[in-house]
């Protein structure tokens, strides 16, 4: 049987999506279909539109980072089409996740973003999670947009020592 290969990577992504119990990235995503070349960057972006048009993934941005998730529709569709992925696929899509996993999961376990809450005052909301428990979540109230968003931008890089003084300091 001949398969539309837009429909190999739209099943591709739902069954990576699938096995992560956390968010990906788009870049974690577009990292493993573009390094193996199993299709090109414009036909990946395709794919993702038409998944989130089809409500198969949804998405969660916070910064300039987005983040997919599968739908229940996701998991029913892929229930139904999973054999047409080959083993061959499947084995690279495990083989990928168990490798990263540490690093994929960590980067979907930090979050961060900043609103505005009054005129001239803004919030920056720091979050760090393991699984589906927060494990710190801090607000911090400051005068402009522009240190809103370094508080943002210097927890996804400082997260675990700011954590770790957190602990040591309160305990």
């Amino acid at each position: 049987m001949t398969q539309d290969p837009l429909t190999l990577y739209k099943l591709i992504i739902l069954y990576m999506l699938d096995r992560t119990q956390f968010k990906l990235t788009y870049s974690q995503i577009s990292s493993f279909i573009l390094e193996k070349e199993y299709t090109n960057f414009m036909t990946l972006q395709q794919v993702i539109s038409d998944l989130r048009d089809a409500e198969l993934i949804k998405t969660d941005t916070s910064l300039n980072r987005t983040f997919f998730f599968i739908t229940e529709d996701g998991r029913n569709t892929l229930s139904y089409f999973k054999y047409r992925i080959s083993d061959a696929i499947i084995d690279d899509i495990n083989t990928f996740l168990s490798e990263k996993h540490f690093e994929l999961k960590n980067e979907a376990a930090i979050s961060a973003r900043y609103y505005k809450v009054s005129l001239g005052k803004y919030q920056a909301e720091l979050i760090a999670q393991e699984k589906n428990t927060e494990l710190v979540n801090i607000k911090i109230s400051v005068p402009t947009e522009d240190i809103a968003k370094t508080l943002c931008e210097n927890w996804y890089k400082e997260n675990e020592q700011i954590y770790k003084y957190l602990m040591e300091a309160l305990m």
